[in-house]
Order: structure tokens, then C-alpha cells, then sequence
């Protein structure tokens, strides 16, 4: 009995390293502490996190918090969606539970009530962006790459992702939503998902005291130039319809978003669609996350979750087979299966 004890320990012990926290001076620190993985998020470093904010929360000696990712390739790549494929095939259980205590932090840290500085250097993606781009003070860099990549594993954007693309100028969220694409600091600021611009070569001086930014001006980004055609086209009322009129412009980025919605899940973008003009429509980001919840338990019955980390993630073959194969197979009834109350299920977060 203590020897299985001792290795519960060790294990709490192992879990808890994948998150570093400590207090310099005036500032709580957190690292995420995965650099293989690139960071990505276990139910673990959810908890850990999720402890460390809240044992600051009323600290005096805390005046602001600081998160940053370790190695050089990123902040985060997202949740470790190879433990959430093994889940899903074996329909154990276990994602409903992170899902509920990460959408549960991503609230606390856009309602912390001392600043939360965020460093969204390098790759920033899925269940990244959660940690980060809803903190009080989001940080970009010349290497920043920020995206919410889910239609692509056929999943649907998550960690209030809906909400903050919701929100962003036009139909540029929708843009972002549908196709996964990544986006560099000028266009992740133009989208509302950072703040302030800062070379990498003046995180040090940040980091130092992170109440005083070193802003600069990012170097230019693509999507202020398109807003003509994103706006025209993903203003459409269908996904149907959005792939035609990308498909009828003439401009070549329309072209390849075209070209990119027919690689992704059919399921995945009626669905994505959906949650998105709904968001829109709720006030809050808990409201939001509720709403999320419901869908990302709903996505665990699907077979493309399963299909589209293998194609991705697992195998790397990157041909996923799509059930439905096409838009016209995916029903309104198949979609409004993603937004039906579960029953005793829920975030508690929302009336």
C-alpha cells in the first residue's frame, strides 16, 4: 500500500513539473513545461494552473502574473489531443472532464482580477489560445503563430475561441474559424486576440517587469489587405455558400481558403459556422463556453474527431476519410445534435 502511494507521488510530482510556478519580485510566473510536446496541455497542467492563479489571487505580494511557454517554439500547441484520440476510441470518459476544468480556467483568466500577462511567442494554437488570449495583457512577436486549427482534426474551435473570433472586425473570425489558418502578430492584433506588439529580443527586459511593455510596431500582416473578399464571402449564410462565392473570386486567396475548406471536415464546418453566429448572439464568455461544452462532448460521438487526429496527428497521413464525405450529406439535424443540452452536464459557469 505504501509503495503504491509513493508512486501516486511520484506521479503528482511528474505532473506538477509540466507547470513551473514561482514568484520573482512582484510577479507570479508560470511556464508551461512541455517543450517536446510543444507545450500542449494535460489535465494535469490544467489543475496546476488553474491552482496557481487562484492561490495568487488575494496574494499582496502578487501585484501581476506572467505566462510563458518554454523552448524556443512556442507558448503553447494546443491540448494533447493524442490522449483525447485514445479517449474518444475507447469512449472512456476522461475528455469531458478537462474540457470542463480548461473552459473553467480559460474563465478565470478573463476575469482575474490582477493582470494576467500572457507571452504568446512562437506557436500559439487550440487550447493555447484559451491560456492566453484571454488574459488582461496578450503579448506577440515576429515569431508568434496564432491560430485555432480544429475543423482540420474534425473538432470545432474551442476554449472560447468562438467567442473571441465572434468578435473580431467583419467576417474575419469566421475567416480564421473555417480554415484554421495561422496568423502573425499584425493580424492576431487586427483580430482582437493580442495586444501589444514586442520583439523577441525585448522579452528578456518584459520579463524583468512585465507592468512596464516594451511595445513596438508589428511588421505588416495579410488580412487587412483581403477584407474585401473575406468579408463578401464568409458573410454568406452557409458554408455551402461561402465555398462558392471563395470559389467565383477572382483574388488568389480566396482560391486557397476555397481549396482548404474542402480538405476539412464537412461536419466540423457546418458545426463551426453554427457555434460561431451563435456566439455572437450570447453576451457573455461564460455563455460562450457553455455552449462550447455542449459541443466539444458532442464531437466525441463523432467518428471525424477519432478519423481526423489519426490522419493528422497519429498516422500522418493526412487523408482523412470525412463521414459525411460532403457538405450536402451533413443535415441541419446533424448539426443542432452539437448544441443539445446534455443531461446533468454543464460548466456552472452560465445561468
Amino acid at each position: 500500500m505504501a509503495h503504491e502511494e509513493s508512486r501516486e507521488e511520484l506521479r503528482e510530482e511528474l505532473r506538477e513539473e509540466e507547470v513551473l510556478t514561482g514568484v520573482e519580485g512582484r510577479l507570479g510566473r508560470i511556464t508551461l513545461n512541455r517543450p517536446r510536446a510543444l507545450n500542449a496541455l494535460t489535465h494535469g497542467m490544467v489543475r496546476r494552473l488553474d491552482a496557481a492563479l487562484a492561490g495568487w489571487e488575494q496574494d499582496p505580494a502578487v501585484e501581476a502574473v506572467v505566462l510563458t511557454g518554454a523552448g524556443e517554439r512556442g507558448l503553447c500547441a494546443g491540448g494533447d489531443i493524442r490522449a483525447i484520440h485514445e479517449d474518444a476510441r475507447a469512449r472512456g470518459g476522461a475528455s469531458g472532464p478537462f474540457w470542463r476544468d480548461e473552459y473553467r480556467l480559460n474563465a478565470r483568466i478573463a476575469r482575474y482580477p490582477k493582470p494576467y500577462v500572457a507571452v504568446m511567442d512562437g506557436i500559439v494554437m487550440g487550447g493555447g489560445v484559451g491560456v492566453s488570449a484571454h488574459g488582461s495583457l496578450r503579448v506577440v512577436t515576429e515569431r508568434s503563430r496564432v491560430a485555432m486549427p480544429e475543423t482540420g482534426i474534425g473538432f470545432v474551435p474551442d476554449v472560447g475561441g468562438t467567442f473571441l473570433l465572434s468578435r473580431a472586425p467583419g467576417e474575419l473570425g469566421t475567416h480564421l474559424a473555417l480554415t484554421g489558418d495561422a496568423v502573425g502578430a499584425a493580424d492576431a492584433l487586427l483580430c482582437g486576440l493580442a495586444d501589444h506588439f514586442v520583439p523577441s529580443a525585448e522579452l528578456p527586459a518584459l520579463l524583468r517587469d512585465a507592468l512596464e511593455v516594451p511595445v513596438a510596431e508589428a511588421p505588416p500582416g495579410e488580412l487587412a489587405a483581403a477584407r474585401e473578399w473575406i468579408d463578401r464571402c464568409y458573410a454568406a449564410d452557409t458554408v455551402e455558400e461561402i465555398l462558392e462565392r471563395l470559389r467565383a473570386d477572382g483574388s488568389r486567396g480566396a482560391k486557397e481558403a476555397a481549396g482548404t475548406l474542402e480538405r476539412r471536415s464537412p461536419t466540423s464546418l457546418k458545426v463551426t459556422l453554427a457555434a460561431l453566429r451563435r456566439a455572437r448572439e450570447l453576451a457573455t464568455l461564460e455563455e460562450v463556453l457553455e455552449q462550447e461544452y455542449r459541443v466539444s462532448c458532442a464531437c466525441l460521438d463523432s467518428p471525424d474527431l477519432v478519423e481526423g487526429i489519426r490522419a493528422q496527428v497519429v498516422d500522418k497521413d493526412r487523408s482523412p476519410r470525412w463521414s459525411p464525405a460532403t457538405l450536402a450529406e451533413v443535415t441541419e439535424a446533424d448539426v443542432e445534435r452539437f448544441f443539445a443540452p446534455r443531461e446533468h452536464e454543464g460548466l456552472g459557469l452560465a445561468p
